[in-house]
């Protein structure tokens, strides 16, 4: 149970503040009244309960959400009431902050706060999404379908979250493996060379490639900490930039531009796009709500740009088609199969349908994109490699020449 707060009078007019464990306020209140406490203050004390949701106790994984929701569906589809739903759910989960999390949602609706209100309360675990369909599922009577509804979203981005950085794992260590062993070279074998090379520098017959290898490995060894500090201050500069409004458009523009990787981002951006939006008309949410919220889930600023103009234009009485045709953002044949289904009214269930043919059309793309990254890269280590043997090998060909 959670822990409240209070600050109260006793018979005798003296205040009294102090600590007490209940299920809600109004039980609080009571348990005041009977220790003959006039209470002027209740409220929930600052604990992991009420700041869950990420800063303490660990972090609540979409796995981990996508199971709550499940589980929660099937003890309310089996007849158990909500707040009995809440308390078992809460003992049986391993996940302290998810623990954290039911204790305080419980204890709210304990104490006659709804359930997506309760769930409001903690945005780290529970987006707007999730907020808006459990809402819409309470005030229509089918949260057992909207909360399976939301598993089945959930562990669909997992799935799609797992597979994107599983492709990308191989990559990844080939760009570390080949930075260590261009590292090691520059650190520990081209200064092996420059004794070697010293009647050359003498005549001023160093080739320049050679002189900008030596250079390139002093200023490394000589001043190690200065380039990892600019690496650094230089990395986080960037990031502190990109998260202006500025500089994040900039970003996103260039992400969905860029050459093998910028088809990949598009495709995630717009398969998210249509399946939170066709899920939300699906269960009931307007559609300027649902585009309200949903165009935050691209991730992506030019494209949430380009979908809250398509609401404006929705509020003006326009269709959706029209607008994200005009943004020149979405491709051709969505637009098309989004102007049939709103003329068929049957907009929620093509959404679904372009999300499913997105994820498709991604995973390809992904897949070429690996397999064009791969070599790529080790083209790309072979060159710096081979670079740096040419500048150590053309000082010993032209000392060979000299002494012959």
């Amino acid at each position: 149970m959670p822990d409240f707060t209070f600050e109260a009078l006793a018979r005798t007019g003296a205040k009294s503040t102090g600590t007490l464990t209940a299920n809600s306020e109004r039980e609080a209140a009571l348990i005041l009244d009977g220790r003959g406490l006039f209470p002027l203050k209740i409220g929930r004390a600052k604990t992991q309960a009420s700041s869950a949701g990420g800063f303490f106790g660990g972090r609540v994984s979409g796995r981990a959400t996508a199971t709550l929701y499940s589980q929660l569906a099937d003890l309310l589809h089996s007849g158990v009431p909500l707040l009995r739903s809440l308390e078992l759910l809460e003992r049986q989960s391993a996940n302290r902050a998810l623990q954290s999390v039911l204790r305080d949602i419980r204890a709210r609706v304990a104490d006659g706060t709804g359930l997506a209100q309760a769930m409001a309360f903690h945005p780290r675990v529970f987006n707007e999404l999730a907020v808006s369909m459990v809402r819409a599922g309470q005030e229509g009577g089918f949260l057992e379908d909207v909360l399976k509804r939301i598993a089945a979203f959930v562990e669909h981005q997992e799935d799609l979250k797992s597979k994107v950085v599983g492709s990308l794992a191989y990559p990844a260590f080939l760009g570390f493996a080949g930075f260590g062993v261009v590292a090691v070279l520059m650190v520990f074998f081209v200064p092996k060379f420059e004794s070697i090379f010293e009647k050359l520098k003498e005549k001023d017959e160093m080739p320049e490639i050679t002189s900008l290898l030596l250079w390139i490995s002093h200023s490394i060894r000589g001043y190690w900490w200065l380039v990892i500090s600019a690496v650094v201050g230089a990395a986080f500069g960037f990031r502190a930039w990109a998260r202006t409004p500025n500089g994040r458009l900039i970003v996103d523009r260039v992400k969905i531009r860029l050459p093998l990787f910028g088809p990949v981002f598009m495709g995630l951006a717009l398969s998210r796009f249509c399946r939170i939006l066709g899920t939300m008309l699906h269960n009931g949410i307007p559609l300027l709500k649902a585009l309200h919220i949903s165009k935050d889930s691209t991730g992506n600023k030019v494209l949430a740009a380009a979908v809250e103009q398509a609401a404006e234009n929705v509020t003006a009485g326009q269709k959706l088609a029209d607008p994200l045709r005009k943004s020149g953002h979405f491709p051709t044949d969505i637009v098309e199969m989004i102007t049939i289904a709103e003329e068929a009214n049957s907009l929620e269930k093509v959404l679904i349908d372009v999300a499913d043919g997105l994820d498709k059309r991604t995973a390809r793309n992904l897949e070429l994109m690996v397999k064009l990254l791969e070599p790529i890269m080790l083209l790309a280590m072979a060159a710096v490699v081979g670079t740096i043997a040419v500048g150590l090998l053309m000082p010993v060909f032209k000392l060979s020449t000299t002494l012959k």
